[in-house]
C-alpha cells in the first residue's frame, strides 16, 4: 500500500502552517517513539480542543490551523488537527467515519462522526 497519501499536506490538513509547526515543537521530541508521539498528539487534541457542540461554540473551524487558533471544532475539524500534527512527524494518518444514532430511539436521527 502506498503510504504517501497518508502523509499529504492538504488545504485542511495544513501540516506546514507556522502554528502547527510550533505546536509540534512543544509536543514532540526526538527521543519519542511514533506511538508516544501519537499518544501525545491525541491527548493534546482531546484535552485542549473543545468540541464545538459541547461548548455551543459560534466559530466554524475547518483547517488544522483554524482549530488550533480557536481551540474548538467539531469532530471533523479536530481530526484535521490530529492528522496535521501526526503527518508533520512523518506518521501516516487517515480518517475514519462512524454513523451514530443521536438519541436512544430507533426512529431518531443519525449523524456522521469522524
Amino acid at each position: 500500500m502506498n503510504m504517501e497519501a497518508f502523509l499529504e499536506k492538504t488545504r485542511v490538513v495544513n501540516v506546514d502552517h507556522p502554528t502547527i509547526l510550533h505546536r509540534a515543537e512543544t509536543l514532540f521530541h526526538s527521543s519519542q517513539t511514533d506511538v508516544e508521539k501519537a499518544e501525545a498528539a491525541f491527548l493534546f487534541v482531546r484535552d485542549n480542543i473543545s468540541h464545538s457542540w459541547d461548548i455551543q461554540g459560534q466559530v466554524v473551524t475547518v483547517t488544522a490551523s483554524e482549530v488550533l487558533a480557536a481551540k474548538e471544532g467539531i469532530c471533523y475539524a479536530k481530526a484535521n488537527l490530529l492528522a496535521a500534527l501526526l503527518r508533520g512527524e512523518g506518521i501516516p494518518t487517515g480518517f475514519c467515519y462512524q454513523r451514530l444514532r443521536l438519541f436512544d430511539t430507533p426512529d431518531s436521527a443519525f449523524c456522521l462522526h469522524a
